[in-house]
């Protein structure tokens, strides 16, 4: 029995067969001639028994056969998620997933789309973070052949998806409490220093340069032959030490490091007087190195009630994407201050046999230091890398970041990378060719570019983030008297939401956006009460520079 849909139309052809019904679609037979349930149980009963904490994507699943066997084998903390990528068979699917939910309770997620960012979004919005370990693919019909490279597409970001999760929970475990203590001392400043918004580079060709073992090229030809004067040259901190050894000066330095290490990138470099545009949670140390005017931006490194507190106040400097990497993150703000080309040369994310970064960084310089007759100048991570491209090594983190460029900037098409490194994902030239493309911007018709002070007032602002800090003490210490059981209890749910960075550090609170345990568990609580003293001696500390 054939039913009314014909397969010469374009049309999904729903088939009686022996036992059941099959599909037939762009002259393809989708599901089994035979008996497809039977043949869909089967697939289902080699991938048990099914894992906890896992996301079963599910590819073109037609008429949703072999879906209740998985719903009944299901563990409670693993999910089912159904994805077409035709939108003519997800039309035809949907009734049958429709009556299958109705069945069980709505278990069964269904979407169409061919955009793995856009089922990576679905998957975060419907389960939100950190609920899932690993992904797993169900190939039950012949419909994902139709389709095979999408599907890989989107299972492979959603893998990357869920290890960046994981990877962020596991760095603000270990730094998160430093990046809301720097944030904290780094606000006063905020009174004194304007945003990144205070510059622009209007239409003018944007040199970025990252620390990696190419640069010392593109310095060389930098050298021999220096580009027309007008182009603007934003380099990471790392980079900074290889300019001063040649006396190229940079127009903008970013900071994005927290740690204390972060200094030997401007050992020897106090009143090079460089600007210098530094994140809220960078190492406020640094602020006070080069004797340059400073510029803030900030990157949501996670949800905290603090921010929205700040932001409400209009105290927050500019927000940048928080992407994990000084070079990504020049790379966005030299995107966000201007319209003109962007080239970038030592973002590599990759090194050579002798080489982590370019002559003159810390890392290299250290190594010659400590070369001797029984050492070795070689980083040890050459030997032990697992990506090779040509002579050059990189390793899993590396080749993340990679990825990561390639997906935020290769779509806005004025972004190049001068030739070294592991290709990017966008145009890669020369630096002749990258000089042909600059001659071609008319100067003339640009505004100048500089690099001003804020014109806001200081008092004013220096009195409203006093106000700020004195608010936050506030809390801390009713909170604390009520962990001292000395005050009731009724305040005690809002104040943990509001001072959510006490705890957002927590291994089983980071990367969970502002959820916490119930304000019933005493561990809990135990927890909270340790980080509260410290925070109340760093604000005051911060309060004190005002």
């Amino acid at each position: 029995m054939r039913f009314s849909e014909n397969h010469d139309t374009g049309q999904p052809c729903l088939e009686q067969v022996k036992r059941g019904f099959s599909v037939s679609y762009r002259g393809k037979i989708l599901l089994s001639r035979v008996d497809p349930v039977k043949q869909a149980e089967r697939v289902v009963a080699s991938s048990l028994p099914l894992n906890e904490r896992t996301l079963y994507l599910l590819p073109s699943p037609l008429l949703g056969y072999g879906i209740p066997l998985i719903i009944e084998k299901l563990p409670s903390d693993s999910a089912l998620l159904c994805v077409e990528a035709d939108e003519v068979l997800a039309a035809f699917s949907q009734k049958y997933i429709n009556a299958l939910n109705v069945a069980h309770f709505g278990a069964i997620h269904f979407i169409q789309t061919k955009s793995p960012s856009a089922l990576a979004f679905f998957v975060r919005k419907t389960w939100g973070q950190r609920r899932f370990r690993r992904v797993e693919t169900l190939c039950i019909t012949g419909g994902w052949q139709l389709n095979a490279e999408i599907y890989e597409a989107q299972t492979a970001a959603l893998r990357r998806v869920i290890a960046t999760e994981w990877s962020n929970a596991m760095t603000l475990s270990k730094l998160g409490r430093l990046y809301i203590r720097n944030a904290i001392r780094n606000l006063v400043s905020l009174a004194s220093c304007p945003g990144v918004n205070a510059l622009s580079f209007d239409g003018r060709p944007v040199f970025v340069l990252g620390a990696g073992p190419s640069l010392d090229d593109f310095l060389d030809n930098f050298e021999q032959e220096p580009p027309p004067e007008g182009c603007v040259v934003i380099c990471a901190d790392t980079a900074l030490r290889p300019l001063k050894e040649r006396d190229i000066k940079a127009d903008l330095v970013v900071a994005l490091e927290s740690q204390h290490w972060n200094l030997r990138d401007f050992s020897g470099l106090g009143g090079w007087h460089i600007p210098l545009a530094m994140d809220l949670s960078a190492l406020p140390a640094v602020n006070k190195v080069l004797g340059g005017e400073t510029y803030f931006f900030w990157t949501r490194w996670t949800e905290l009630s603090l921010f929205e507190r700040l932001s409400v106040l209009k105290l927050l400097p500019p927000e940048l994407p928080a992407l994990g990497s000084v070079g990504l993150s020049a790379v966005s703000l030299a995107l966000s201050l201007g319209t003109g080309p962007v080239f970038t040369a030592g973002i590599d994310f990759s090194f050579t046999l002798d080489k982590y970064h370019c002559r003159g960084s810390p890392s290299h310089s250290e190594a010659l230091a400590g070369h001797t007759r029984f050492g070795t100048i070689y980083p040890a991570a050459a030997f032990m890398a697992r990506h090779v491209h040509g002579t050059l090594r990189s390793d899993p983190v590396m080749k993340n970041y990679r990825d990561l460029f390639e997906a935020e900037f290769a779509g806005y098409g004025r972004v190049f990378a001068i030739e070294g490194g592991l290709p990017l994902g966008v145009e890669t030239l020369s630096y002749k060719e990258a000089l042909s493309t600059i001659r071609k911007v008319d100067f003339d018709k640009l505004a100048v570019s500089g690099f001003p002070r804020s014109d806001e007032g200081c008092t004013p602002k220096s009195a409203l983030i006093k106000s700020f800090i004195e608010s936050e003490l506030a809390m801390l210490r009713e909170l604390l008297s009520i962990l001292k059981g000395e005050t009731g209890t009724e305040h005690l749910d809002f104040l943990l939401d509001a001072l959510s960075y006490l705890w957002a550090h927590f291994p089983d609170c980071a990367g969970m956006g502002e959820v916490h345990p119930s304000s019933a568990d005493i561990a809990f609580l135990k927890r909270v009460r340790v980080e509260i003293e410290p925070f109340i001696k760093t604000w005051t500390s911060s309060l004190k520079g005002l």
